[in-house]
């Protein structure tokens, strides 16, 4: 790709899509409390419960977010002749580096290379620059739809087969009794505040966990998988930390309740299919897959608009 195609992607939008783009309240208020959230639960990881991977790790995870995040930023500002959206007040700065925060600690702790370094910075720089890359215009506005915490993690596992997802065992590691309860309460309750008041997406969440239940026993019922360990991911912190703060991503899932149920409804279909086929890490490949789907009908959808345009024209009627 050559520095003029790069430049002539949707992120490089124009001054009229450009001008448009702003911070919701809502959207800011939510992006805040998510990164206080996981930036919370990267310190009490790897503090007190147990996470395997090292402290550098997520701190060479936010300095390539941060550093892919503000060149883009530059280069776009540059291109345009706008004033990056990262000078001002600190609070300006802060709040432009929120998104890049939350997707390079979800990174960290969500992928374990053992002791080895550029297979986390390689996934950030991968989820920052995908929604870059992979745009569309929707309403008038350029939007990435591909989730950059997933689909940084999905590349890197197909990339480097060698590593893993972190084992679900780190998050509760070092707790026991009653603790083994209140961390996975706490994230549900937090989780459900956050996505009830902020993002929107209890739809979203209803539709995943059902289809994600119906997905078991259906493929009990078919292929005599054992129902009770097909349930079984449902009661790890992992699967619950996905399902209130990967896969409900705002900025790429639907905004429509019905759609918000299809969607999610999806990813659990993606991934009863991919555990058909023996592929793990089935629902973070799931959610990639629907992504994708979901960007290819996005995409198709202005042709669609166009095409009585076409045929009213007489381009496309018989001689």
């Amino acid at each position: 790709m050559t520095t003029t195609q790069l430049f002539n992607l949707p992120y490089f939008s124009s001054s009229v899509e450009r001008s448009t783009v702003s911070y919701q309240p809502n959207r800011l208020a939510g992006l805040r409390r998510f990164a206080i959230a996981i930036t919370f639960l990267n310190i009490l990881g790897h503090t007190v419960l147990g996470f395997e991977q090292s402290w550098a790790q997520p701190l060479v995870a936010l300095a390539t977010g941060y550093s892919v995040e503000l060149l883009l930023e530059s280069v776009d500002a540059g291109v345009n002749g706008f004033k990056p959206r990262y000078l001002g007040s600190i609070g300006q700065f802060v709040d432009f580096l929120l998104s890049a925060h939350i997707t390079s600690l979800a990174i960290a702790m969500l992928l374990y290379a053992n002791e080895r370094l550029f297979p986390i910075m390689f996934a950030v720089a991968v989820a920052i620059v995908s929604k870059a890359i992979f745009r569309l215009k929707v309403a008038d506005k350029t939007r990435h739809f591909l989730n950059p915490s997933n689909f940084g993690i999905s590349v890197t596992l197909l990339l480097f087969p060698w590593i893993g997802i972190a084992p679900p065992y780190q998050f509760t590691e070092n707790l026991s009794g009653w603790a083994d309860w209140i961390l996975p309460v706490l994230i549900v309750c937090t989780g459900t505040f956050l996505n009830a008041r902020f993002t929107r997406k209890l739809p979203l969440i209803a539709g995943w966990l059902g289809a994600f239940i119906l997905q078991a026993i259906l493929r009990s019922a078919i292929f005599h998988t054992a129902l009770i360990p097909a349930l079984l991911p449902m009661t790890g912190v992992a699967f619950v930390l996905f399902t209130f703060y990967m896969v409900t991503d705002p900025g790429t899932t639907p905004i429509n309740p019905r759609e918000q149920i299809i969607f999610g409804a999806s990813v659990a279909v993606a991934y009863g299919i991919l555990m058909s086929f023996h592929v793990v890490f089935g629902m973070f490949f799931g959610l990639t897959l629907v992504c994708c789907f979901r960007g290819l009908i996005l995409a198709v959808e202005p042709l669609k608009a166009k095409l009585p345009l076409v045929q009213a024209s007489g381009i496309l009627s018989s001689p």
